[in-house]
């Protein structure tokens, strides 16, 4: 089987806290990221076989109710994503960088899997909302062609639904900013 995440997200810090106990408790899953953020809200994330995070996507959905925002089940998970997420990524150079930026937390998860899927592109961060209003963005790099093309397809597949604030492309990105962007 291969290896999936649940995404949560509630509208009350208390109950986001009790749901994601919950899951824990009744789900064979790991915690791989559980905070409040602004403005008020709670997310957490878990990662497991597919099985397992189906039922906890399913708990969640259920235990949360009129206090869930969004819970979603991303199977297949590329494995760069759960470093971006936590801070992990290892990279030597940086030739261009991409910037996606979301109205939502949880959907810049989605916009990183979908960019390394649809391009040689690499994250080098994935920023959920701590401080961010509740936003989110994802860092990319790669040669340029590959990151704009990283960039067209979360356009085609995220602007649909209106929740793409802002993306950008930059080729040979000042070494000043690549220094202060990941401090």
């Amino acid at each position: 089987m291969k290896k999936a995440i649940g995404l949560f997200e509630f509208k009350s810090i208390a109950k986001g806290i009790e749901v994601t106990d919950q899951i824990l408790k009744s789900s064979n899953v790991n915690l791989i990221l559980s905070n409040a953020i602004c403005p008020g809200k709670y997310i957490s994330l878990v990662a497991g076989e597919v099985a397992a995070v189906k039922n906890a996507v399913d708990l969640g959905k259920t235990l949360g109710g009129i206090f869930k925002i969004e819970s979603t089940l991303i199977s297949n998970i590329h494995p760069e994503v759960l470093p971006a997420l936590t801070g992990t990524t290892d990279f030597n150079k940086i030739d261009s960088i991409g910037v996606i930026e979301t109205m939502s937390a949880l959907n810049s998860i989605l916009v990183g899997d979908t960019a390394l899927k649809s391009s040689k592109v690499q994250l080098l961060e994935i920023r959920i909302a701590r401080g961010l209003g509740g936003k989110g963005f994802t860092i990319l790099t790669g040669e340029i062609s590959s990151v704009k093309k990283a960039i067209a397809a979360v356009e085609d597949k995220f602007a649909p639904q209106g929740d793409l604030l802002c993306t950008t492309a930059i080729a040979n990105p000042n070494r000043e900013l690549i220094a202060k962007l990941f401090t």
